[in-house]
């Protein structure tokens, strides 16, 4: 078992969730069961993006012809800092300390950066914060210890132009099999407003008109994340959808009405992910019409826009913050911009775990020695009001 029980990292936080200007701490805890000489006992704490991908090219022709393949990548550091535990600083010369025997505890302290993005785990790209605690020992390997943790930057709906208004959009298609042409396939999709907080449920509404001699196999509604990652001299994006909804079959002649279908957002990312320069993130949602047999489907996008904080209006519908008029409004409805400092009162968030999943976060750096969860599931605020709550739309 050696002379090392127990090296680990622990957050007074147990969600392990900070906004960007609160304090993170915490506590190393380290138990030996022999005396160890060291070095020093150290808190590594990093924050920052990456973006990174490799692309195939091919140069010169004839017998010069070769496939080379490109690096596209760029970074933001955002924390850098490292604490002394217990020991010498780096470099200082003199003799190295011996822990005995037992378990200590050393408790720490940072004053996150006002302003870092959000974390975030993309296929490209990532915005990732960590913790890494080292026993730096002379002449052998060190043991390290290292823990993820997240950050929410809160996107206030409140704040964000367009939030509150609605949208429409619409569309035909026309299908056709070999020599014969049928009528058109139409459909209208409108969304009551454009902000919304993941554990709301969009209300989608929407009519299709089935003209054509063709059976429509289904009509379904998606949600999808837009990603775009900046490398230093190249951009390029993906996309990920991120839930759906769907109705059954329209017969030729007949027509099917999407009456405020409810579609949930998941634990997502707020959209354009502020404070980071490299990754930016966007949604939309469409409404698709597909045919059963051969032709491409009829697809009307609506941009939307995702926070972390919901509109006052929702929280009103929901009956979960106070709905005051005139002069005795309170003054958190009087000035829009203050609830963007924190969650507004009535309606505390969760969180949840991203609906991405779990990634890996050993890195190159660290070794074959490192302990701690290297299984990170970056977590997002989640409101949970209720399956069926509906909200209707915005006054004007």
């Amino acid at each position: 078992m050696g002379k090392l029980n127990i090296f680990e990292i622990t957050l007074n936080n147990p969600q392990g969730v900070y906004n960007p200007g609160q304090f993170l701490e915490g506590h190393v805890v380290l138990d030996l069961n022999k005396e160890m000489t060291m070095r020093a006992i150290r808190l590594h704490l990093y924050g920052g993006a990456d973006v990174r991908w490799s692309e195939n090219h091919t140069s010169g022709t004839g017998k010069n012809r070769k496939n080379v393949t490109k690096i596209y990548s760029a970074t933001e550091t955002y924390i850098n800092y490292e604490l002394v535990l217990f020991g010498k600083a780096p470099h200082l010369e003199g003799d190295n300390p011996t822990l005995p025997a037992g378990r200590y505890t050393y408790p720490f302290q940072y004053h996150l950066p006002v302003g870092i993005p959000s974390s975030f785990e993309g296929t490209f790209g990532r915005v990732r914060y960590w913790l890494c605690g080292t026993i730096d020992k002379p002449w052998k390997f060190d043991h390290t210890t290292k823990k993820a943790f997240t950050v929410i930057n809160l996107l206030d709906l409140n704040t964000e132009p367009g939030s509150m208004d609605g949208i429409r959009g619409e569309g035909q298609k026309t299908l056709c099999c070999l020599c014969c042409k049928s009528g058109p396939i139409s459909c209208t999709f409108q969304i009551d407003r454009c902000g919304y907080v993941p554990g709301e449920a969009i209300p989608i509404k929407g009519e299709i008109i089935n003209h054509s001699n063709r059976r429509m196999k289904r009509s379904y509604a998606q949600l999808y994340m837009v990603r775009y990652y900046h490398a230093t001299r190249k951009s390029r994006s993906d996309i990920q959808k991120i839930a759906e909804i769907s109705r059954g079959a329209i017969l030729p002649g007949d027509t099917d009405v999407w009456n405020g279908d409810p579609l949930l957002i998941p634990p997502v990312p707020p959209s354009k992910l502020p404070g980071c320069r490299i990754i930016a993130l966007e949604y939309f949602i469409k409404l698709c019409v597909e045919p059963a047999g051969p032709g491409f489907q009829l697809e009307i996008p609506l941009s939307v826009i995702i926070g972390s904080i919901p509109l006052r209006y929702a929280l009103e519908q929901y009956g979960l913050a106070p709905r005051t008029e005139g002069p005795h409004q309170s003054q958190l409805y009087q000035d829009s911009r203050q609830s963007s400092a924190s969650p507004l009162p009535h309606m505390p968030p969760s969180y949840a775990e991203s609906v991405f999943g779990a990634v890996n976060i050993k890195d190159d750096d660290d070794s074959e020695h490192t302990k701690g969860n290297m299984n990170f599931t970056p977590v997002y605020t989640f409101y949970n009001w209720g399956e069926t709550a509906q909200p209707s739309a915005p006054p004007p």
